[in-house]
């Protein structure tokens, strides 16, 4: 079993143009929770519950310090109706690792500038779709 660290890791998404732009060098945390939808199926005279599997859902949320450059990315797609594409590789992007993609809006974007810390971006994606896992 391959473990890695998370510095290794890689996130990238369409600029306005639509062209694939990586942000990895502007993030120090990326998360991409899935959910699968269950609905119950539970009859009379049943002592325990039942379900079936339905949708899937995921969200992907990134962070880390505010550039000009990360910042003309997202403030280019919010507010987008289009979907922007987007590649994820939590372990890294060499060769046969993981990469997760697909095609996401973006639903939030925010910055913070705390007087005695250094400024922050944060935005969150709402995926669209099936999302593909795959190798790079």
């Amino acid at each position: 079993m391959a473990f890695g660290h998370g510095k290794s890791a890689v996130f990238k998404v369409d600029n306005s143009a639509g062209t694939l732009t990586d942000l990895s060098a502007y993030i120090n945390e990326a998360s991409m929770p899935r959910e699968i939808e269950t609905a119950e199926t539970t009859t009379f005279g049943s002592s325990a519950k039942s379900y079936i599997t339905g949708l899937t859902d995921a969200t992907i949320s990134i962070s880390g310090l505010f550039d000009s450059a990360a910042d003309a990315v997202l403030a280019g797609i919010a507010g987008q109706s289009a979907t922007v594409s987007f590649e994820y590789g939590p372990l890294g992007s060499t060769a046969s690792m993981i990469k997760f993609s697909g095609e996401a809006i973006l639903t939030s974007y925010e910055m913070s500038s705390p007087v005695g810390d250094v400024v922050t971006f944060s935005a969150d994606f709402q995926v669209t779709g099936a999302i593909t896992r795959g190798t790079w």
